[in-house]
This record gives C-alpha cells, structure tokens and sequence, in this order.
C-alpha cells in the first residue's frame, strides 16, 4: 500500500551483458537512490524485464518515475544512420525502455528524466536527436570535456513561464555537463525549458500542465550538482505524492463496489 508522505519511487538501471571478464549485471549510480531519499521518497530500483505486462505490474506500485542516465541510443532504432561517437546501450536495457517510456506517458505518471532519459521521452513523443553535437553544431560550446579534472560545468538559460523556471526561481543556472548528443527537434508532447548559450536544448517539459514529466540534460543527482538541483527532486516528489493520492482515491470507491 502506498504511503502519500513517502512516495515510492521507481529508478531503471543500466544492464551490462556478460563478457570474458564479467558476468551480466545491472548497475546505477547511487547519487539517484540518495537524492530520492533526501527528497522524501522511498527509490525502487526496477530491473530490464521486458515484457509489458512485469513492466506495467511494477509501475502499478510506485508513484513517480526516474528515468537513469546512460549510454546512448541506438540510431539504427529509429531508422537512422550511426555514428562514430555513438556508444549505445545494451539492446536489454533500450527494449525495456522503449515499453517502459510509452507506459509512463500513457499513464502521464509523474517522471523526471535524465541525461539519455530526458532523449527517451523526446524520441517517444516522436522528438529526433542530435547524433554527434561537435559534428552537428560545431560552433557550440564544450558539452563534454574528458580532459577535465572536475566536473564540467556551463550556464543554462531558463525559459520564462515554464515550470522549470518556476523550480530553479531564475533566468540562469550552472549545471554540471558531459554529453555529446542532445534533443534536436521536441516532440509534441513537450517543449523546451532550458537551453544553453549555444542555443543547445537542456530541457524539456510537458505541455499539459496536469502532468509533471521533465528532462534535463545534466545530472541534477551528481556529486557536482548544485544545491538547487535538490529542489527539482523535491517538486517532482511533491508530484509523485498528489499523483498517488489521486490515485487512491480513484481506487477506494472500485474497492468498495
């Protein structure tokens, strides 16, 4: 049963097949799992099944969704050439999402994705990709840089009116960043809320404004976010906690008939 002032949480992990040196395993970053907890939730972690139906019978249980980061996906998924620079993820994991995202959206579950989370939901909606930004984009500024003692950081232009202006309570923020591909054209559902200087898109939102569902291109559970990265976990929790009384409420007059 769910508990409104501790929401449950479900978190997707990476999946790794089995080499000569390995054998297959899931892996997630904790800074995911300690930012749910200090917002007040309690994090799921939910393993590559891939099947609709375990799919759908887990999100039956939880109240909110964060979509992890990872490798990058497959272009040949959606018709399109590759790259060089393409590193993409186990085919495991990217089938899972695929079922996993268009279930998130059809239920308008509260959702927060990040790095190549916040790619899957664009390309759900019927969004594209930039393969290969340094390619696509060669003026912009550095998006990644492996050379870097620490992390790699650069300002973020807020969209007025959006809710995720609301959150962060101004026009710019700094984020950490390290990423070679990004949105390039929004799906329907969606729109930009946060670009940089370069005019690369940072984030994107919901339309609909009954449905929290957010993407953003940084990692806002990193050990190199800012302290206002905090509050974008704590509104997406307060999200999660209305979504799952909403839901209870729905549930109790079936259960009593």
């Amino acid at each position: 049963m769910r508990h409104p002032n501790r929401p449950l949480i479900g978190v997707n992990v990476d999946y790794f097949p089995a080499n000569k040196l390995t054998r297959e395993h899931i892996r997630l970053s904790a800074g995911y799992f300690d930012a749910v907890l200090a917002a007040g939730g309690l994090p799921i972690l939910m393993p590559p099944y891939g099947k609709e139906a375990e799919i759908s019978a887990f999100l039956d249980r939880v109240d909110g969704f964060v979509l992890s980061t990872g490798m990058d996906m497959d272009p040949r998924k959606q018709g399109l050439r590759t790259h060089a620079s393409v590193q993409p993820m186990a085919e495991r994991r990217e089938d899972n999402d695929r079922v996993l995202v268009r279930l998130l959206m059809h239920r308008q579950m509260p959702v927060l994705g990040t790095g190549v989370g916040m790619h899957q939901l664009n390309v759900a909606c019927g969004g594209t990709l930039i393969l290969h930004i340094p390619e696509e984009m060669p003026r912009a500024l550095p998006h990644c840089d492996p050379s870097c003692s620490g992390p790699h950081r650069h300002a973020v232009l807020l969209e007025r009116g959006t809710r995720l202006e609301e959150i962060y309570g101004g026009e710019e923020i700094r984020v950490n960043s390290n990423h070679h591909q990004a949105v390039k054209q929004v799906g329907p559902r969606f729109r930009v809320c946060a670009k940089a200087p370069d005019g690369v898109i940072e984030a994107i939102e919901a339309t609909d404004p009954n449905w929290f569902a957010i993407g953003v291109q940084w990692q806002p559970e990193s050990e190199s976010a800012s302290a206002l990265d905090m509050q974008l976990f704590e509104c997406f929790l307060q999200a999660a906690v209305r979504a799952g009384i909403d839901q209870d409420a729905v549930a109790r007059p079936r259960a009593a008939a």
